[in-house]
Parts: C-alpha cells; sequence; structure tokens
C-alpha cells in the first residue's frame, strides 16, 4: 500500500507542477535577426536576382549606342589581264568607312526602355531580399513553435509515464482496473508517436532553414526565439497606402509598363528611315587621289511584314504590362486584407488563450487534483484535464508563431518593417 501512496504522490507533483510556457527553452543558438542577415548574405536564390539586375543594367549602353561603324579595304579597277598594272585611271586603292545613323529618337526610345527595365530587375532583387526575409521568418517560428510543442509533448508523456505506473501498482494491490492500466499505456505509445512524428518534422525544417541560410542542410539548429507578439498592427488603409510606395515589385510593375510605352513610342518610328553615311578614300599611283561621300536610307518597303507588325506587338506589350501592373496592385491589396486580418486572429486568441483559456484551464486542474486526493475523482479524469492543459499550451504557442509569420509577410508585402515586427 505504501507503494500506492507514493506513486500518487508522484502524480500529484507532476499535475501541480509548473506547465512549460512558450518561451521557455534551451538557450537560443540563433536568433532570428541573424537568420535573416545570414540569408541576405549566402542565398543563393537571392544572389542570382542580383545578378540579373546587373546583368540589365549593362544593357543599357548598348540600347543607346550607335551600330558599328563598318571599315573596308579594296583593290578597285585592276586590269583583269594584269593585275599589277596601275596605268588606268580608275585603278585605285581604296579605304572606305561607312557609319549608320537611326532616326532621331530611335535609340533615344530604346535606351529609356532597357533604363526601365533594369531598374525593374533591381527593383525585383529587392523584393526577392524581402519575401526571402518573410520565407526565413516564417521557417523560423516553425521551427521555434516545434521546440515548445515538443517540450509541452514530452510532458504530458512523463506525466503520462506516471499515471501509467499509479496504475499499474493499484492494479497489482488489488485495488485498479486493468483497463486503466491499458489506458495509460496507450496514451504513452501515441504520444510518443506524435513526439517521434514532430521530431521528424523538425529535422525537415531545420533543414529547409539551412538551405534558405545558404548552409548545409545538416547543420545543427538548437532552439530558437519566439517573442512575445506586439499589441496592435497599423490599419489596412495604412498598409495600403506604405505598399503603394514602397513595395518594390509594385515599382517594377510601374516600370516595366513606362518601358513598354518607350518600346512602343520606339517601334512607332521604326517607318521612318535609317540613314547610312559613307567616306572613301582611293589611292591612284599613277594620277591623283580621290574621295568619295555617300549618303543613303534603308527603305521601309516591306513595312507591312516588318515594322507595322513590330508597331502592334509593342502596344500589345504596353497594354500588358499595364494589365500586369494593376493585376499586381489588387493581389497586393487582396493579400494585405487577409494577412492583417489572419495576424489580428492569431493576436486575439493567444490574448483570449493567455488571458482566459489557459488560467481556467489550470484552475480545473487543481479543482480535479483536490477532488482526487478525497476520491471523488478518478486518475483518467484528472490526467485529461492536465493534458488539455497542456494542449491549450501547445496551440498557444502556435498562434503566437502564426501572428510573427503573418507580421513578416505583411512586411514584405508593404517593402518595410511594421510595428510588430522583431
Amino acid at each position: 500500500m505504501f507503494g500506492v501512496v507514493h506513486a500518487l504522490a508522484a502524480v500529484s507533483a507532476v499535475a501541480a507542477a509548473p506547465q512549460v510556457r512558450g518561451a521557455v527553452g534551451p538557450a537560443d543558438t540563433l536568433r532570428v535577426a541573424a537568420a535573416v542577415s545570414i540569408a541576405r548574405e549566402a542565398n543563393p536564390m537571392l544572389r542570382a536576382a542580383r545578378l540579373q539586375a546587373d546583368a540589365a543594367a549593362e544593357r543599357v549602353p548598348q540600347a543607346g549606342a550607335l551600330p558599328d561603324p563598318e571599315l573596308s579595304f579594296g583593290l578597285m579597277n585592276r586590269m583583269a589581264g594584269s593585275l599589277k598594272s596601275t596605268m588606268d585611271p580608275m585603278t585605285m586603292n581604296q579605304v572606305q568607312l561607312t557609319q549608320e545613323f537611326p532616326w532621331p529618337g530611335k535609340l533615344g526610345f530604346a535606351k529609356q526602355r532597357a533604363q526601365g527595365l533594369a531598374r525593374a530587375d533591381r527593383l525585383d532583387a529587392e523584393d526577392t531580399e524581402l519575401m526571402l526575409v518573410a520565407r526565413v521568418k516564417s521557417v523560423y517560428y516553425d521551427l521555434s513553435y516545434m521546440d515548445r510543442a515538443l517540450s509541452l509533448m514530452r510532458a504530458s508523456r512523463d506525466l503520462l509515464r506516471d499515471f501509467a505506473q499509479v496504475s499499474q501498482t493499484m492494479y497489482a494491490v488489488g485495488s485498479g482496473l486493468q483497463q486503466d492500466v491499458l489506458q495509460a499505456q496507450v496514451g504513452v505509445a501515441r504520444m510518443t508517436a506524435e513526439i517521434t512524428a514532430m521530431a521528424q518534422e523538425r529535422i525537415a525544417m531545420a533543414g529547409r532553414l539551412n538551405a534558405l541560410l545558404g548552409r548545409e542542410v545538416t547543420v545543427p539548429i538548437l532552439a530558437l526565439e519566439l517573442s512575445p507578439p506586439a499589441d496592435s498592427l497599423p490599419g489596412v488603409d495604412s498598409l495600403v497606402a506604405l505598399a503603394l510606395a514602397r513595395r518594390p515589385r509594385l515599382q517594377a510593375a510601374r516600370e516595366r509598363a513606362s518601358a513598354a510605352e518607350a518600346g512602343y513610342r520606339g517601334a512607332r518610328r521604326e517607318l521612318f528611315p535609317d540613314v547610312m553615311v559613307g567616306m572613301s578614300y582611293g589611292q591612284r599611283p599613277q594620277f591623283d587621289d580621290m574621295a568619295s561621300l555617300t549618303v543613303g536610307v534603308r527603305l521601309p518597303l516591306w513595312a507591312g511584314r516588318r515594322q507595322l507588325p513590330m508597331r502592334r506587338e509593342m502596344q500589345a506589350m504596353q497594354a500588358m504590362a499595364e494589365a500586369e501592373a494593376l493585376d499586381l496592385t489588387n493581389e497586393t491589396f487582396a493579400l494585405l486584407v487577409e494577412m492583417r486580418a489572419d495576424a489580428e486572429k492569431s493576436l486575439n486568441l493567444a490574448r483570449l488563450y493567455a488571458t482566459s483559456i489557459l488560467p481556467q484551464a489550470r484552475g480545473s486542474v487543481d479543482a480535479a487534483l483536490a477532488a482526487y486526493r478525497v476520491g471523488r475523482v478518478d486518475y483518467l479524469s484528472l490526467v485529461e484535464n492536465q493534458m488539455t492543459v497542456n494542449r491549450y499550451d501547445t496551440e498557444s504557442v502556435r498562434l503566437i508563431a502564426a501572428y510573427h509569420k503573418a507580421v513578416a509577410d505583411i512586411a514584405a508585402l508593404v517593402g518595410t518593417e511594421i510595428g510588430g515586427a522583431p
């Protein structure tokens, strides 16, 4: 009988012990700010986006440059029967330089289009960085949640093991039911399976975070930080104004629309002929040297198959770029409303859990423990109450992580950090 009393005391101590909180865990090894900094320096996708922007910038001077001149040399008007003879007045050694000059405005609009596309690629690289930061934070907070959920699940398993020990002891002395023993063993096994599954998910998630940071996927990542949520978020109108002013992808869409307009205006000038100017110098061995100047134009004889389709193509591309910019703006606004609603929902529920649900659930455990001591509640009811507290604790941590993930997504959409973003 002493063994039963000792086992009962163990269960009471475990049930009455403070529960694992969301902010409790091993020392942080990688803070979110450090993870973001590493990703900005080492992520290969971001590096590729920046290099693409660099390549686009190099196209700008190409678009505004004149075509290369053509330099040619020739032996002119040699007699077929005697190539060395220079007695004919038309025989000469000639050097010729030809330069093509596009119609005024063609090069200017081509350069303007290239500049707009280059600015768009640079802005896209900035937006890629913002999206990368949001992705890093999302995976980081998933890991933070898993760390704390695993701690809570292990505490729950320890409680179930203590209950199983008590059930076995009471069954051995004839004061317990075999059903309680079996239920306790099943509960321990089920919790062990859940812990195993989440532990493997954490390994996969840690590998994903390492990949985002440009590191080997096997680099160890220990417990991560999870800061408390902020008090409030900016209103939808403020977020929309921020996105319009600062989101790089919206600015890039506007730059592409402007570049498409320049391309259309340049295409309208394709019907105007380019001018070719040539200068030549002829050295005649037996006579005075000669010089020539030629001016020519390209004739748009096939305008119906070349210049006019080009104009219609650029007009369609301009309309397409404007439509894409409008669609991206609408999608950004819709996502802002959605993400802010998700953040507010997670924040309000987390507060509800902290101020109402969890205190009541813990009070229920205290009441069940008191009733158990006088024999009015069985073991299973006591443990079920404690497991309910653990589930609420886990959900509270998940809500805090979901809030931080939504805030990170909002920051990426508006192009800057906002209140509540760590």
